[in-house]
């Protein structure tokens, strides 16, 4: 029904974005909310794919068409639902993705939460012809892995990525590399983040 929507970020948490497009507000779920920064100046486009449940309707945000193609391949496959699929999608390596489907490297696949075996293999089996086709062109508390010395964009970070799935034991264990980093953006700390959790 909807291909994107052009607005103004006026919120961001660890696992939506709200675009105000003509004074309404949208909110889009999506794999990193923290690729968006809220400015009220600039004029941001995100692509939307629209969910209908029999209880629920929900928005999915994405960066670029490419992003919302390979998320609507994804949440094909058997197993993977909207939510895995986001998580999936959060690492922003899309080729190293592509390339682990092209490659038969379900090992790859099961890094992502909940992506077990069985699954990873639907997705290779269901994608593996397809793939190549694309275009390549509410808070979350984490208690066990917080720290009150730790900026608030570290502390965004590791809510996103519980927000994304991954177990708290997960989170905690490559929280203490990420302290370790230069303070930076919440962006940055997830990106590191998830290069952590999927090697």
């Amino acid at each position: 029904m909807f291909e994107y929507f052009e607005g103004h970020v006026t919120i961001v948490t660890p696992n939506f974005v709200v675009l105000d497009v003509a004074g309404v507000g949208y909110k889009l779920l999506t794999a990193n909310p923290y690729r968006y920064q809220e400015n009220n100046d600039k004029l941001v486009r995100i692509y939307v794919y629209q969910a209908v449940r029999e209880n629920e309707m929900a928005l999915y945000g994405f960066i670029d068409q490419a992003e919302k193609q390979l998320f609507e391949k994804l949440i094909n496959v058997s197993g993977i639902g909207p939510k895995s699929a986001l998580a999936i999608l959060a690492n922003e390596d899309h080729s190293g993705l592509i390339s682990a489907i092209a490659n038969n490297d379900s090992s790859y696949l099961t890094k992502f939460p909940g992506v077990g075996k069985k699954t990873a293999s639907q997705i290779i089996l269901d994608l593996k012809d397809k793939i190549t086709s694309l275009d390549q062109t509410d808070n979350v508390i984490v208690a066990s892995t917080t720290n009150s010395s730790d900026p608030v964009e570290l502390l965004d970070a590791l809510a996103a990525l519980e927000a994304l799935g991954y177990r708290s034991k997960e989170v905690e264990r490559i929280a203490k590399k990420l302290r370790e980093l230069p303070q930076t953006s919440t962006d940055e700390y997830l990106s590191h983040g998830l290069t952590l959790l999927t090697k």
